[in-house]
């Protein structure tokens, strides 16, 4: 979080950080960094030019530099919040976790209203399998992000659900639908009358499946008034799970017949089936991290003989596959794929799924196919936990493959080799 300037500044400063604020929000970060040092050759003491300097080195990758300034600006602003929740999650991001947990309380001690502070701390404690600790402050992302409106009837907070209905709310991505939809059995055996969830159209022939959803809304305007409402990824909150409770029925999501015999005449009719997903929402935060540069750097797993490679890649992204059939010949069927019912009948029919951290490894995880993700080495998601190869939500057919110093090329050559492990076995 950048500010504008401390109380005390002159004319010329408060009309230099906001030119420097400027220029960042234009993406003219060069410009913004020589404004915020002139600012700082003037007056080293201005801790809100140490502060959004380092806000932008964060951005840019420089994240010891901007530590030092974090630590600059809490030399002359010791009580900001802001600043110290700053510190935190760039120290989470280089892996001094008890560094950033201590910071996070001191924010927190601070300014207990920080949304975003909260929800950061809570991320941080969810990452480190410390459930029971991380579901409250979770719950501080409905003030930083505000993806839900006003509803005209009350929220759940665990009220006896007997002869009631509810209506779930979704969050963020296509894979948390995936995920938390599986705390619809739960909610049911409460005795609900009746289960609405809202979701996108790409989601309901996928939904369908699930049992225990009574009513699919995907248009909000058709929405009718229910007893109770929650979003969905509050669920693990409501029923406190821990890393030994989550709940996992899985399968828990299925593919209709007419799609699976859709799809199988498109699939090879033997070898192993192995589908690729390499790239992730474009829109996410942290794409730049958590996605493959391209698919050419998959190249390696086509040197294990007797497998089959199928993209599951949608939009423009697949293109690259085309680009590169002659070294890395793959079936691309991600132009035919009209929703995530016909991605779920071709999930359901391979051997194995590989791919980045985004939908379709939830997607595979539910559907009980194998699946090896591949995991960033900074900023992987809570969900992920910092360590270990197995996922308590995807427990018996989930493997994950997290990236070391040697970054993506260190990723791919253990998946090679796990692969071609494999096909030996099987001789």
């Amino acid at each position: 979080m950048n500010q504008s300037h401390p109380p005390d500044a002159s004319h010329a400063e408060i009309e230099l950080v906001q030119a420097a604020l400027d220029a960042q929000a234009q993406g003219e970060l060069a410009v913004a960094e020589r404004l915020y040092r002139a600012l700082l050759e003037a007056d080293g003491r201005n801790g809100v030019a140490h502060n959004n300097l380092a806000n932008l080195l964060r951005e840019s990758g420089r994240l010891a530099s901007a530590i030092d300034h974090y630590r600059h600006a809490l030399e002359w602003l010791p009580d900001s919040a802001p600043v110290r929740s700053n510190l935190a999650d760039t120290l989470e991001s280089i892996g001094q976790y008890e560094a950033a947990e201590a910071e996070y309380r001191r924010a927190l001690e601070l300014d207990p209203a920080n949304a975003a502070a909260r929800y950061n701390y809570g991320l941080l404690l969810l990452a480190a399998g410390r459930y029971a600790e991380g579901w409250p402050h979770f719950e501080a992302r409905s003030a930083v992000f505000r993806e839900h409106g006003t509803l005209p009837f009350a929220r759940w907070n665990g009220e006896d659900l007997r002869g009631k209905t509810l209506l779930l709310l979704p969050e963020q991505g296509y894979g948390d639908t995936i995920q938390f939809v599986r705390y619809v059995g739960l909610l049911k055996a409460r005795g609900l009358a009746k289960l609405s969830v809202i979701c996108k159209p790409a989601l309901v022939p996928l939904l369908r499946t699930v049992q225990g959803i009574d009513a699919l809304i995907t248009d909000p305007q058709g929405l009718q008034v229910h007893d109770y409402w929650d979003s969905l990824l509050s669920l693990p909150y409501r029923f406190n799970t821990t890393l030994d409770s989550v709940p996992a029925p899985i399968p828990y999501l299925g593919v209709f017949g007419n799609r699976l015999d859709a799809w199988q005449a498109r699939l090879p009719a033997d070898g192993i089936k192995v589908g690729l997903v390499w790239q992730g929402n474009p829109e996410h935060d942290n794409d730049t991290a958590r996605s493959l540069p391209h698919f050419s750097a998959l190249r390696p797993l086509w040197s294990v003989q007797g497998v089959h490679f199928i993209s599951l890649q949608v939009g423009g992204a697949e293109a690259q596959a085309r680009e590169c059939a002659d070294q890395q010949p793959a079936l691309c069927l991600g132009d035919a794929i009209r929703d995530f019912g016909d991605t779920a009948a071709i999930v359901a029919q391979l051997n194995l799924v590989i791919c980045v951290d985004t939908a379709v490894a939830h997607l595979a995880g539910a559907l009980g196919v194998a699946c090896w993700l591949m995991l960033p080495r900074r900023r992987t998601d809570w969900r992920w936990l910092r360590a270990g190869m197995r996922s308590p939500w995807y427990p018996k057919d989930l493997y994950l493959f997290r990236q070391g110093e040697s970054g993506w090329p260190g990723v791919i050559d253990e998946v090679r080799d796990a692969l071609a492990e494999i096909l030996r076995k099987r001789g």
